[in-house]
């Protein structure tokens, strides 16, 4: 008998994958920040060209966000390089290896095949293939031995580009980028054996096959500072570590005790906060020890996460594990510290990253779908919601855009303390802000949104870890009143930062004042000032977002975030989607459209 199709319905209003677009060339608002802070002229909206603040509409400011570039052949350089970048990982393969990549998470072997402990995590390809082309590109290491004066503003483009298509490999690129200059001050210290692992960190070779130092073409490092009994509080570790020749730098040390998050697991090797003789102290452990043995990091399980699956974090335990000491005995904190300020900044990259492709997502789904007579996009109501959407994307790029720039500047006692109060006070505000933002972009796409067929679901099981690593909220908050306290110089170089934004909003200019006020108190954690911490860090850092707007972004921008952020009394409490009427919302989702044509 003849076969007969049957069919009930036909397939339309259903919305294509976001994929194919050029992440780089296509976005007016990571193109315009970096190129801006890498100093590019794409400055627009409202500032003149010497810097100074003027009214929203002043017939001497530009609304062009085209994103140009000057022609400065170091910033050429880079903005070609980001557009190879945006294009590889806004393709449809890319996009499909970190679909993959979390589909498939890592398993842990214990042993070989003959009974061998090997403690080894097994990825699925996907993960290797997006490792190979972040290596490739010198994410996790190249910007610290690039001497162009905006190389490290160039890396956070790049790790915002690279976060939209997975965020789980963010993790190993992060902490080895945090650890290279620990390594590299330790290698000119004398420490043979860190030299010998920042030569292979400072390669563009991804080598997952487990190797002693001096054979590795490449290198990755995780960290190892967490325990059961203390989490937060690192001041409570108990693993030990006994010198097993004359103790010192460089020297070699057995470990024993155990890690409760022990950070990439899968990495050629770790810094670990460990008690020598009851000195907290820093060690570089690696996985495979100089003779070739396996080192004795035992794996007892991994996490079983909500999101970031494709990466690994395991428990682990030291049975006489074999490290060496890093640095000074007693200064593993400020080691370790020192590494976490710049992982800590990495977070509030990758939780722009996971923003920015959310907002992107959701205005690409409101344009293509349509209810009620007329796509959604030109609903009112989601006209709100994605404006909104789109002015805390653009604040996050813009405030974590020029926090990396304090690092390109070098040593300069002000852009030190900006760096120490600014990175806690956005990690704390962009992170928890990504949550409650990524959150609205799913809703925006309805039930598409909520299954993993599609990216959203991913995103939004990702967005909260970049509140919790490296330290929770609260920290991040206690670490922005201490940073007051102890860089006596943060509240001056603060209102320096703030200045050229000022006369333009009376909203802005009381908010400023009142912040700094409250800051120029802040001379120790007290009870009263610890309870209020929270308002103090996000009020640093809304009003760097605003400074920054006001003074590079179109006026539709800056009105909308002044008066939504600053100038209305619920402020920060207000639900997503209540902008004024008098918001054009209009062109601020223009601007945050993905430039397709």
């Amino acid at each position: 008998m003849p076969t007969e199709t049957f069919s009930t319905h036909d397939v339309t209003n259903q919305v294509p994958p976001l994929e194919g677009v050029n992440l780089w060339t296509h976005d007016v608002l990571l193109r315009t920040h970096a190129c801006r802070e890498m100093g590019g002229e794409a400055q627009t909206g409202g500032a003149k060209e010497d810097g100074r603040a003027v009214a929203p509409g002043d017939s001497t400011a530009t609304d062009d966000a085209s994103g140009s570039v000057d022609p400065n052949a170091e910033v050429q350089a880079h903005d070609a390089s980001l557009g190879e970048h945006g294009a590889w990982v806004g393709s449809a393969a890319t996009l499909a290896l970190g679909d993959a990549a979390n589909r498939y998470p890592p398993e842990w072997v214990g042993y070989d095949a003959t009974g061998h402990r090997i403690d080894a995590v097994r990825f699925h390809p996907a993960w290797h293939a997006l490792m190979q082309g972040i290596a490739a590109r010198g994410l996790h290491s190249a910007a610290w031995s690039d001497d162009r004066p905006c190389a490290h503003v160039a890396r956070a483009a790049a790790f915002i580009l690279q976060g939209q298509a997975e965020a789980g490999t963010l993790c190993p690129t992060t902490m080895t980028f945090a650890a290279v200059p620990i390594l590299t001050q330790a290698a000119t210290d004398g420490d043979t054996h860190a030299a010998a692992w920042a030569r292979a960190a400072c390669t563009r070779v991804y080598d997952p096959e487990p190797a002693a130092a001096a054979a590795k073409h490449g290198a990755l490092f995780g960290m190892g500072l967490t325990e059961k009994q203390g989490g937060s509080d690192v001041r409570a570790v108990t693993t030990s570590a006994v010198a097993l020749a004359a103790p010192g730098p460089g020297q070699p040390y057995h470990l024993t005790g155990h890690k409760w998050f022990f950070s990439v697991p899968q990495a050629d090797a770790h810094l670990v906060l460990a008690r020598a003789r009851d000195a907290l102290s820093c060690f570089l452990v690696p996985g495979v020890c100089p003779d070739g043995s396996r080192n004795a990091v035992r794996i007892r399980r991994l996490k079983d996460k909500l999101g970031n699956r494709s990466n690994a974090s395991a428990e682990v335990e030291f049975e006489n594990a074999w490290g060496t000491l890093l640095g000074e005995p007693g200064r593993g904190l400020a080691v370790l510290l020192r590494m976490a300020g710049v992982t800590r900044l990495d977070c509030v990259l990758g939780s722009t990253a996971l923003l920015r492709r959310a907002v992107s997502l959701a205005i690409h789904h409101a344009q293509a779908r349509h209810a009620f007579g007329r796509a959604l996009i030109d609903q009112p109501l989601m006209t709100n919601v994605l404006a909104d959407a789109a002015l805390e994307a653009e604040a996050a790029i813009a405030l974590g855009l020029r926090l990396a720039r304090t690092l390109d500047r070098g040593a300069s006692p002000a852009e030190r303390a900006l760096l120490r109060v600014g990175t806690p006070a956005a990690k704390l505000w962009v992170c928890k802000r990504t949550i409650a933002y990524v959150a609205e972009c799913l809703e925006a796409c309805g039930g598409n949104g909520y299954i993993e067929d599609g990216p959203m679901a991913r995103l939004y099981r990702e967005a909260p870890v970049n509140s919790i690593w490296e330290g929770a909220g609260n920290v991040m908050a206690l670490d922005v009143l201490r940073a007051f306290g102890r860089e006596s110089g943060a509240v001056d170089a603060l209102e320096a930062e703030w200045h050229a934004a000022r006369g333009v909003y009376p909203a802005f200019d009381r908010a400023m004042a009142d912040c700094l006020l409250a800051a120029s108190r802040l001379a120790a954690v007290a009870d009263a000032a610890a309870f209020a911490a929270r308002r103090v860090a996000a009020d640093v850092a809304r009003l760097w977002q605003a400074a920054l707007l006001i003074q590079h972004a179109p006026a539709a921008v800056a009105d909308a975030f002044v008066a939504s952020r600053l100038a209305d009394p619920a402020g920060a409490s207000r639900l997503p989607g209540e902008l004024s009427p008098k918001a054009d919302a209009a062109t601020i989702l223009a601007r945050a459209t993905l430039q397709l044509c």
